[in-house]
């Protein structure tokens, strides 16, 4: 399989093949509006709307499974998102990414790039402490451990990099120029 054959559904109820972004470098990303990381929509928004022109994408998935912090419709959650962030990238309806009822999209993406750690600092300490109580065994499986999981997606269709939410935005930046 490749992420070719994969699809997301829109908020609509319509199904956006990945097939679409053929030849593009892809950042999809699992997001909230309620989260500490939510911040992380500006930068992502800078990205894309700097480097869509040359062949740059976002598939934005909204997700409730960590703490709640993606409450309300879909429609909710994109009016916050463009009045709050000014987003212009296409936003799909809100999904689950772990489990039995995951996006068989993110499903792939974890099998092909597992979780390596949350690096250092303050935010990453936070991140191993909280999720230590939540699951015992998180390092060692690659679930999406919160909201704001990268994966980069380079234009011959290879899932080529994860970054967890705790990655700096501007390493996350770099490496998508360096696939452009």
């Amino acid at each position: 399989m490749s992420i070719y054959d994969y699809s997301v559904p829109t908020p609509k109820g319509e199904e956006i093949s990945l097939k679409d972004y053929e030849g593009k470098v892809i950042l999809i990303v699992n997001t909230a509006t309620g989260c500490g990381f939510t911040p992380h929509y500006k930068p992502i928004e800078e990205m894309y709307e700097d480097l869509h022109d040359k062949g740059f994408e976002v598939i934005d998935v909204p997700c409730n499974q960590f703490a709640g912090q993606t409450p309300g419709t879909d429609e909710e959650v994109a009016e916050f998102c463009q009045l709050k962030y000014h987003t212009k990238f296409p936003q799909m309806k809100k999904s689950d990414v772990n489990g039995e009822n995951a996006l068989p999209l993110f499903k792939f993406l974890k099998s092909q790039q597992g979780f390596a750690g949350f690096g250092k600092g303050p935010k990453a300490f936070a991140m191993n402490t909280m999720l230590k109580k939540i699951d015992k065994d998180y390092q060692n499986n690659p679930e999406i451990k919160w909201n704001f999981t990268k994966f980069i997606v380079d234009r011959e269709g290879n899932v080529v990099k994860r970054f967890e939410p705790t990655a700096d935005m501007k390493e996350v930046r770099e490496f998508v120029e360096s696939l452009i």
